[in-house]
């Protein structure tokens, strides 16, 4: 075998390369800078909350009473790591919550702001008149086409729902529909005054009043026609004389404000519907009954947590106490209107101007804790 060799003839006899040959040069990384951490303190300062975990927290006192008695209603912020009664918080806390909670310092929870005109409007989505008599319907046109309607035939006395009488200043009614948006968008939620049928919850063809354990009551064909006229009045910016306000004390509530007659017809609860069986670990404090089945796989409920409208804010009553129930002035009644279930909040007396609203949540299971309630 001949020799290698590496003289440059025979390197360009085995590589006929012609022209200068240049070695490449691997591509240099730039530098980078020296990385820096921040410090235990810095991380501590910036942080949304850090909670380090007490070995031991028989010590634990309420912050608003300062006593450590009934420790199994004593909740821990996430944040502060200190204690409140559910009983002594503001508003009061009825039910254990589930997952993180904050305690009203930490929360930092503002109230709704005021909204414009503009904005209530595109907030309901208010109907607009077409015929140039302004941006919404007269009360008092309602009230001469109702009367033109009514029948001339006399009938038995019956109770029948009776509707709302809007307030007729326009300004106010602006103030009323601006108290319940600011409300909503306090807690993020959308505007709706009818059930809601959302993906991956209960379809609308399991609303269906048959499946009721033991039946429902039907609600009457002049009934229906009164829901029916109250909702018209609503699309087009006429709603019940009612204002939300907040208190520091029992929260949302709604007021009066104007007159209301016993049988008035206040609001349809409305909001998701959904299996019972899907909202067993749900602690939304708002959840209300829809349908009791003889099936209980098939039970609904009515989720008002992110779609609903002012039967949101209505409080209930304390029913372990007397002057708890002497508060009660609605009633809610399931019904079946048109073969599905509807819950309904309506007058049980005449109510004054500045009364706020109390129903019973218990009105039918008696599992809803009402004893903190004021």
């Amino acid at each position: 075998m001949a020799p290698a060799t590496s003289s440059p003839a025979a390197a360009q006899k085995l590589f006929p390369f012609k022209g200068s040959v240049r070695r490449t040069e691997a591509p240099r990384r730039p530098s980078l800078p020296a990385r820096k951490y921040k410090s235990m303190a810095e991380i501590m300062a910036t942080a949304k909350y850090l909670v380090i975990e007490r070995a031991d927290y028989s010590d634990v006192r309420c912050v608003q009473c300062g006593s450590g008695d009934h420790d199994d209603e004593l909740l821990l912020c996430d944040k502060c790591d200190r204690g409140f009664h559910m009983s002594c918080l503001r508003p009061i806390v009825v039910r254990i919550p589930i997952g993180t909670w904050l305690c009203p310092s930490c929360s930092g929870q503002r109230r709704g702001r005021s909204l414009s005109q503009t904005k209530i409007i595109d907030f309901f989505g208010i109907q607009k008149r077409s015929d140039g008599m302004g941006e919404f319907a007269s009360t008092q046109d309602g009230r001469k086409r109702r009367r033109k309607s009514a029948s001339l035939v006399l009938h038995k006395k019956k109770r029948r729902l009776v509707s709302f009488t809007p307030t007729e200043d326009h300004a106010q009614r602006l103030k009323q529909m601006g108290s319940l948006a600011s409300a909503l968008t306090a807690l993020h939620m959308e505007f709706t005054d009818e059930l809601t049928y959302m993906p991956g919850m209960a379809p609308r063809s399991a609303n269906q009043a048959t499946f009721e354990n033991g039946g429902m009551q039907v609600l009457s064909k002049e009934d229906i026609e009164t829901l029916e006229h109250c909702r018209a009045m609503s699309k087009r910016g006429e709603g019940p004389p009612l204002i939300v306000a907040f208190d520091s004390f029992e929260g949302y509530t709604v007021e009066a404000d104007g007159l209301i007659k016993d049988m008035t017809f206040i609001a349809e609860y409305t909001g998701d519907v959904d299996y019972i069986r899907n909202r067993e670990h749900d602690d939304c404090d708002s959840m209300m009954t829809l349908l009791l089945a003889t099936d209980p796989s098939k039970s609904l409920v009515i989720c008002p947590d992110k779609r609903g409208n002012i039967a949101r804010f209505i409080n209930g009553i304390n029913n372990h106490t007397l002057d708890g129930k002497k508060k009660q002035n609605l009633k809610c009644v399931r019904y079946s209107v048109n073969g599905e279930c509807r819950v309904l909040l309506v007058a049980t007396r005449d109510i004054a101007k500045g009364e706020r609203l109390y129903y019973d949540y218990n009105g039918y299971e008696h599992e809803y804790p009402t004893h903190h309630f004021v």
